[in-house]
């Protein structure tokens, strides 16, 4: 962690972990960040596979997989972190998966999530909507929700705007917010680059209780060389 002050939160879609050479860039790379918190987003795993998984450093790590060779996600704690967890819930499908606990003493909940593309508005109204009474001002949403939050998030100006506004208006009833945007302004900064439309777009995110914005140090967008996705990366200050 960052002088033993900081909580350090870094997300990416890692776009599959099947290759052992890719899951050694992988722990390579979280390696170089050095979060407290790492966020991964279609690792690809099946349940079988998840002990695939090792990052020296970062023992503890938490999964949610389907059956299938598709989505799932994991959340990986550094071993420097004195964690209590007190409630894990997971995806079947291994689209998301929530922990609730404290990290050095501090109460917080984070919930990782990947959105599939094409469902996900529903699929974030239908989670967000089982998931609210978890969701408090102590808690971080991460993932790939597949979704722009503004029309800044977009290059080419195409957004769909009621989209966005439904999605802010969920949002904003979780008391949820922006905290890259909140911090960098009207930035155009991108993490994911669509070949198909040839377009750039902001879908990663970091998410912050609005209580958590004053504590919401930094927020970078971080390349992923082994993804087509970049990674983002929030430092709060310890004490949430």
């Amino acid at each position: 962690m960052a002088g033993n002050t900081d909580l350090v939160i870094l997300t990416v879609n890692v776009n599959g972990m099947n290759s052992p050479i890719k899951r050694r860039q992988i722990a390579d790379w979280i390696k170089s960040q050095n979060p407290t918190i790492c966020c991964l987003q279609e690792t690809h795993l099946k349940q079988g596979d998840t002990y695939r998984v090792k990052v020296k450093g970062w023992s503890k790590i938490y999964y949610a997989s389907g059956e299938v060779k598709k989505a799932g996600v994991a959340i990986l704690i550094s071993d420097q972190a004195k964690v209590k967890i007190d409630l894990i819930k997971r995806d079947k499908e291994g689209n998301y998966i929530l922990l609730k606990g404290s990290i050095n003493n501090e109460a917080i909940s984070i919930l990782n999530i990947y959105a599939p593309s094409g469902m996900a508005l529903n699929f974030l109204k239908e989670k967000l909507r089982e998931l609210q009474e978890e969701i408090d001002n102590k808690t971080v949403i991460v993932g790939d929700l597949n979704l722009a939050l503004s029309e800044l998030d977009k290059s080419n100006h195409k957004t769909n705007k009621k989209e966005i506004k439904e999605v802010n208006r969920i949002l904003e009833k979780l008391g949820m917010l922006d905290l890259w945007r909140k911090l960098n302004g009207d930035r155009r900064e991108y993490t994911f680059f669509s070949a198909v439309h040839g377009t750039y777009s902001k879908i990663d995110h970091i998410l912050g209780h609005k209580d958590l914005k004053i504590k919401c140090k930094k927020a970078e967008i971080v390349n992923a060389f082994f993804s087509d996705h970049d990674a983002i990366k929030t430092t709060f200050n310890k004490k949430l």
